[in-house]
């Protein structure tokens, strides 16, 4: 190696060992960057006015540099574009997704997580962070199933199963309960993961398999699909009623033709809180269903699961205990940074027909998560969830809970009392749709058709208008409603930041009205 190579690698070197307390300029980039994190959350608006053409002369440079930055300007340069630029999720007017500010006490918290970079693979790579996992996975399961001391005690660290796992969200713990679903229905003496579904399904006398969600099932369900070869065309989509759930009558009548057909069941799915409407699916109807027809039940519970905490709602998730899984993303209403989802399952023996294992790596007999786990390398995140159920405690998750859907319900009242504004789909939880509608009617010479499509271009255009200002954020989605003769666009919120007050809600709906009435005369001038 060449006397250059040689310091160059000592500086590397430096930079791997050099402890933070004795390195001021990392102490000093460290307080520089804290200072400007926390301006920026404390601001106001969304996002500063930049067109996506404008943020991407940032990151246009397509080649990595041949020498090392220091790391002072890496992070000035970090600061000034992706930082100075990125949308502020924290901020009570960001009200239009399924993204939870963070709690000041997961900051430090995420320093411990990063600088002890556990692998969660293997016990060899995690050691003291397995347990704690397990630890939170049995909080969880216990939220959900209610099962007695003894039985966490006889299963909570046992080594040959599991209560549940850790993932990087819901698609991926929605994908694993329908892998373990089907390996299951098609176990025999051939296990279907060395045969195939194709030879599984010709030995068993099946035509084909099928999983039966509502129409407002996650699109992780048709990934699953996909992977799975199961194929897209078997996720069965099922009609919903009046309050966007699950219609168990037209359920039934389509297990009947399956049957029919022979083709087996892989699951039955049910939503605790529709990404689109927020709406729960009946589970205690659909447990007893599932019963009837010895199907697997998965309840996809990534956004409602934590109504759990709450004495007076957790009466809208009956039901969800008898399910064989439940998804569940801490990333969202359990308030922990992102890429932290689970899968909880009613017996620990669930997982055993997805179980995996390598010689070098996730042993028999191990106590290795790994091997339940479609994640390979997978960090400690566990640690920040264990952190946020001992801070905030059930007590705490059901104020954050009865605030987020009496917000939910506030707003609905103020859509109901606006006359620029039709109120869609009534809040369940704490989401609900809405659209601008002035007059909340069509004129005489308008016909429904058209009405709808007048309406649906002026919420595409609210929605886009009042994102590029940056002052506050709802999302939008398009509803297939029996009531309606076309799809409508809707403007959708999701309240579950604690710092959203009344006030914010009614300047949101004030704003919205300014830019709809602008556009709507637009329109007019225009036709």
């Amino acid at each position: 190696m060449s006397k250059q190579a040689t310091a160059s690698l000592e500086r590397l070197r430096h930079i791997f060992s050099m402890p933070l307390d004795r390195n001021a300029a990392l102490l000093k980039i460290e307080a520089e960057i804290s200072t400007n994190l926390l301006e920026f959350l404390r601001h106001k608006i969304v996002a500063e006015r930049i067109e996506p053409r404008e943020l991407e002369k940032f990151f246009r440079e397509h080649s990595i540099p041949a020498a090392p930055l220091f790391v002072s300007e890496q992070a000035e340069f970090l600061l000034q574009t992706a930082v100075r630029h990125a949308v502020n999720t924290a901020t009570p007017k960001f009200i239009g997704h399924m993204t939870a500010p963070m709690p000041s006490f997961m900051l430090p918290l995420t320093k411990i997580m990063t600088a002890l970079n556990q692998n969660m693979v293997k016990t060899e790579t995690s050691k003291s962070f397995t347990p704690l996992e397990r630890q939170v996975i049995a909080m969880l399961h216990h939220l959900i199933y209610r099962r007695s001391r003894e039985f966490y005690t006889r299963w909570m660290h046992d080594s040959t199963a599991a209560l549940g796992i850790f993932c990087s969200g819901g698609t991926l713990a929605n994908i694993t309960a329908l892998w373990a679903a089907r390996n299951t229905l098609l176990a025999g003496e051939e296990a279907v993961r060395e045969i195939g579904v194709g030879t599984a399904l010709r030995q068993r006398n099946l035509h084909g398999l099928a999983v039966l969600v509502s129409r407002l099932g996650h699109y992780s369900l048709a990934k699953a699909a996909d992977l799975l070869g199961i194929g897209r065309a078997a996720l069965i989509a099922i009609e919903t009623d009046s309050r966007d759930r699950i219609n168990c009558k037209a359920l039934a009548a389509q297990l009947r033709q399956l049957r029919a057909r022979k083709i087996g069941i892989v699951a039955i799915v049910g939503i605790a809180g529709s990404t689109e409407t927020g709406s729960v699916d009946p589970l205690h109807e659909l447990a007893n269903i599932a019963a009837g027809e010895g199907c697997h039940l998965h309840v996809d519970a990534a956004w409602g699961g934590p109504t759990l905490f709450s004495a007076r709602h957790r009466h809208l998730l009956r039901g969800i205990e008898m399910a064989d899984t439940v998804t569940l993303d801490a990333h969202k209403q359990l308030y922990t940074p992102m890429g932290v989802g689970l899968l909880l399952c009613r017996t620990a023996t669930v997982l055993r027909d997805i179980e995996q294992q390598a010689a070098y790596i996730v042993r028999v007999g191990s106590r290795d998560q790994g091997k339940f786990t479609l994640d390979g390398s997978r960090p400690g995140m566990a640690l920040l969830v264990h952190s946020a159920l001992r801070v905030f405690g059930r007590k705490g998750f059901e104020l954050l809970i009865d605030y987020g859907i009496e917000q939910a319900a506030c707003f609905a009242n103020l859509i109901e009392a606006s006359e620029a504004f039709e109120l869609i789909t009534p809040p369940q939880l704490n989401v609900l749709t809405y659209r601008f509608n002035p007059c909340k009617r069509r004129t005489p010479r308008q016909d429904a058709v058209t009405h709808t499509k007048l309406l649906n271009r002026l919420n595409i255009s609210l929605q886009r208008k009042q994102r590029r200002r940056g002052a506050s954020f709802v999302s939008r989605t398009t509803l297939h409603l029996s009531a309606h003769p076309l799809p409508i666009v809707v403007l959708r919120v999701v309240l579950a930041n604690p710092l959203t007050t009344t006030a914010h809600l009614q300047e949101i709906l004030a704003e919205q009205t300014e830019i709809g009435l602008e556009l709507e005369a637009g329109l007019r001038d225009a036709g």
